[in-house]
């Protein structure tokens, strides 16, 4: 027999303690635990030991699948994955709700159905019925008798009928309402989310069935559930945007079979996802050429070059405690990169708000964009436009020097293509190799310090940028 024991979990992080707290002590949530039940074998009885399925093998006996990708006829989501699904993978899709997860997801198995080769694939619901899905599929043009519809929540019967049609992908919408039996608390606990992940994962290892499974988001935008949930799976992609903006960023934060921090761009349309083939065109398709505030830099998402417009606002503060407001950057990042223009160049950033927005509502943490946020709000300040045909990339230090960054060559192909004549970036990048992969009429303007940036910037005498 065995015993059961009460214990108290963090729905949030998946912390057990004996008795409830108010507070997690791992993530700080407030009012997360909630009481499971426990069961544990009793002592004194070992448990037999299972025989191995498979012998160790060497690494070069080790047999390679020849199909190991497959395609969803989906570009953007083939790049993401590293080329399409793999084979026996867990792929994990997380984003707000309503953003367009089982939109892409449903399009996806309907690009899947198309191949002949790829056989049936199961799509099983545990938000939606028949009857809606199928609503769905109408309205997105899907007409195929190989995508399999099951509205079910047990993971037992979930086993039965892979078992039973042997499908080629398998679907989860959504790994919160899927339960097992066994185990005692609700649909979506930590338990419970645990627990049917390990079995699907099981399950794609022994059949070598690729799993697509979407889960839910916290308030805060992470997967809900236990942080082990993203360890389990290989892949990990969240799904990006403002509900009222009709663009979507699709971005890959782990990835075993390919690049991470990788996406992709869609819109948002009656009839569903459509790609977005040239990103960087969209996002400078509104760009104001004369205005002050406003710059284009150059950034790269996994091995995509992305030219996007940066604009910031510098007004006078009314309060004691200027404002300080970042949106697609990180905020912290930001107020370093004020710090520097107050202390190294001199602006009264003090008795200004400071407003810093990437256009299009994209987010972008690299680094390389430093050097275009410290001209977007110096230019703001002094109301002095930048050259519209001018592209910025580079890292700012505190000491305000501007450090090298990397894909040099990437970003610059990138801008010449979409017809920048010049572009401001650090010295060190400044190499022959960068050089000889330019048109003659492209102008590379290296910088070493921030002051020499804005000096370039304005096209001033070294007397007055010095008090830029």
């Amino acid at each position: 027999m065995a015993k059961a024991k009460r214990v108290f979990t963090c729905q949030t992080c998946g912390h057990q303690t004996a008795k409830w707290l108010g507070k997690c002590p791992d993530c700080d949530a407030w009012n997360s635990y909630v009481e499971e039940a426990v069961v544990t074998p009793r002592k004194g009885r070992a448990a037999s030991s299972p025989q191995p399925a498979t012998l160790p093998l060497p690494l070069t006996e080790v047999r390679r699948d020849e199909d190991e990708r497959l395609q969803t006829d989906i570009g953007e989501l083939d790049r993401v994955l590293g080329g399409g699904i793999v084979q026996g993978s867990l792929v994990l899709i997380g984003g707000d709700p309503g953003i367009g997860k089982s939109t892409l997801i449903l399009q996806a198995v309907a690009g899947l159905s198309r191949s002949p080769q790829n056989g049936a694939v199961l799509y099983v619901s545990g938000e939606e019925s028949a009857t809606q899905l199928r609503m769905r599929g109408d309205r997105l043009g899907i007409q195929s008798d190989q995508v399999y519809l099951l509205t079910e929540t047990s993971m037992e019967m979930i086993r039965e009928q892979v078992s039973r049609l042997k499908p080629r992908v398998l679907v989860i919408d959504s790994i919160q309402t899927i339960f097992m039996a066994d185990v005692t608390s609700a649909p979506g606990s930590v338990s419970q989310v645990r627990e049917c992940t390990a079995q699907l994962m099981t399950l794609a290892k022994s059949l070598n069935l690729p799993i697509l499974i979407i889960g839910h988001v916290t308030k805060e935008g992470t997967i809900a559930g236990p942080r082990v949930l993203e360890h389990m799976v290989d892949t990990v992609l969240y799904f990006e945007g403002e509900r009222h903006n009709v663009y979507r960023i699709l971005r890959a934060v782990k990835n075993r079979f390919g690049p991470t921090n990788e996406i992709g761009v869609f819109e948002m349309r009656q009839a569903g996802l459509v790609e977005v083939e040239s990103p960087s065109e969209l996002f400078l398709a509104e760009r104001p050429l004369h205005a002050s505030g406003s710059t284009v830099v150059a950034s790269v998402e996994g091995t995509r070059p992305l030219l996007v417009e940066l604009q910031a606002l510098g007004s006078p503060s009314g309060f004691g405690t200027p404002r300080r407001v970042a949106n697609g950057i990180d905020h912290q990042r930001m107020a370093l990169l004020l710090a520097v223009l107050e202390k190294r160049i001199g602006l009264p950033l003090q008795e200004h708000d400071v407003y810093v927005n990437i256009v299009g509502g994209l987010r972008v943490d690299e680094p390389a964009i430093d050097l275009g946020v410290v001209a977007a709000v110096a230019s703001s300040l002094r109301d002095i436009p930048i050259d519209p045909e001018l592209v910025i990339f580079g890292e700012v230090g505190l000491t305000g020097e501007v450090r090298a960054v990397g894909h040099v060559e990437t970003r610059l192909r990138e801008a010449a293509k979409l017809g920048f004549r010049r572009c401001l970036l650090p010295q060190a990048n400044c190499t022959p190799m960068t050089t000889d992969t330019l048109a003659d009429n492209f102008e590379l303007c290296g910088v070493r310090t921030v002051a020499e940036a804005l000096r370039l910037i304005t096209q001033r005498d070294t007397a007055t940028a010095a008090n830029f």
